[in-house]
């Protein structure tokens, strides 16, 4: 395909998107219908999309409308790309029109790409360094991977990656590799296949790695989903290792998963007192928004509340399954004070024998996502 065709096609999933279809669901049913897309066409065509979603005031401003066309015509000035040469018509989009010839007159600001009603909160969460970081927010983020420590180096995964097309660079954590060419290769990699390495964002490696896990005794991961914490302490850790999640379906690959890292992970025993708990409870997410931006249109005021109660009832629900003298670790992917701090220090109000050990924040860019880590002893 053509530049200006990947651009029609991206056109085609935001409209679909536009008329309140899921865009995972939208670009899945234009690549149903476009079979004489290549991997490298899809690729393309979904970086648009999800490079608009990122940007979407600033690309409908700069675009004129908020339409698909519209979209794509402000991403492309924003990203200094030649109209001409990409609205050509045929399996183009069709040539602009006098008026969309006109650029707006819309200066760059990255704030225009939150919804507004949270704004105030996430100044107010991140002080003086609240523009980097919403700038930051703007852009693709980068894919990390996790050396599995219990099978290779990261000298030997390195290797093995490069012969197989992919590049990568150190991090100063010593588990942490970030990919700088080749990913979509990654897949099919021998190292990625074979458990030497594993996908994950370089903020929940940070956290992991944050804590001193015990050798032995006994680890819940409370909210596990797709098991990658679990995994990350499975790496470092030889107590048994337990995981749960109220939706037994998102840890469907687990197992695969566990097996070809080389671990064992067990179902929760709720005859068990934990040593450690960890909850990853559901949040707003707005740590992944670099990642996830359809997320940040959905997330409304009513939700956000709701997810603030579900958070209370999860650490509740945790600390019943701990010890005495155990400790909970509690992680969020929020940027939001009322979905971290604020929500620990209400658990502390309710319960006295409980005592904040570390509370960090990770954040771009030193780190990728935004995230938050709290570590609670009990001390009754």
């Amino acid at each position: 395909m053509t530049p200006g065709a990947r651009m029609a096609a991206a056109i085609t999933v935001l409209d679909g998107w536009l008329a309140g279809t899921p865009i995972e669901k939208a670009l899945t049913t234009w690549a149903r219908g476009a079979r004489y897309a290549g991997s490298g066409d899809r690729a393309a065509i979904r970086d648009h999309v999800y490079d608009v979603l990122r940007q979407f005031e600033s690309c409908a401003a700069m675009g004129g409308g908020r339409t698909g066309r519209a979209l794509m015509i402000g991403l492309a000035r924003q990203q200094g790309l030649a109209l001409e040469d990409l609205f050509t018509g045929g399996y183009a989009p069709d040539p602009l029109d006098e008026g969309e010839r006109q650029t707006p007159d819309a200066a760059p600001d990255a704030w225009v790409d939150v919804p507004d009603w949270v704004q105030p909160a996430l100044r107010a969460a991140l002080g003086d360094g609240a523009d980097a970081v919403i700038g930051q927010m703007m852009q693709r983020a980068p894919l990390y991977l996790r050396v599995n420590a219990r099978m290779a180096n990261v000298k030997v995964v390195e290797e093995q990656l490069v012969t197989d097309g992919i590049y990568t660079k150190k991090e100063t954590l010593i588990t942490a590799l970030k990919v700088t060419d080749g990913s979509r290769k990654l897949r099919q990699s021998r190292a990625y296949q074979h458990g030497l390495v594993e996908i994950q964002d370089l903020s929940a490696q940070q956290a992991v790695a944050a804590i001193s896990w015990p050798d032995s005794g006994t680890i819940l991961d409370y909210c596990a989903g797709g098991g990658g914490k679990a995994l990350a302490i499975a790496a470092v850790s030889d107590a048994a290792i337990h995981v749960h999640d109220a939706n037994p379906a998102r840890m469907r690959d687990l197992t695969p998963r566990a097996d070809r890292a080389g671990v064992t992970l067990h179902q929760i025993d709720r005859t068990l007192s934990y040593d450690v708990v960890l909850a990853d409870v559901p949040c707003s997410g707005s740590g992944t928004w670099r990642r996830d931006p359809e997320a940040k249109w959905h997330l409304t005021p009513a939700r956000l509340a709701e997810l603030i109660a579900l958070q209370g009832e999860i650490l509740e629900e945790a600390r019943a399954l701990i010890r005495p003298g155990g400790r909970l670790v509690y992680m969020t992917c929020s940027l939001l004070r009322a979905e971290n701090e604020d929500q620990i220090a209400a658990f502390l109000t309710s319960h006295a024998d409980w005592q904040v050990t570390q509370q960090t924040r990770f954040l771009p860019p030193a780190a990728s996502d935004g995230f938050y880590l709290a570590e609670l002893t009990h001390h009754g």
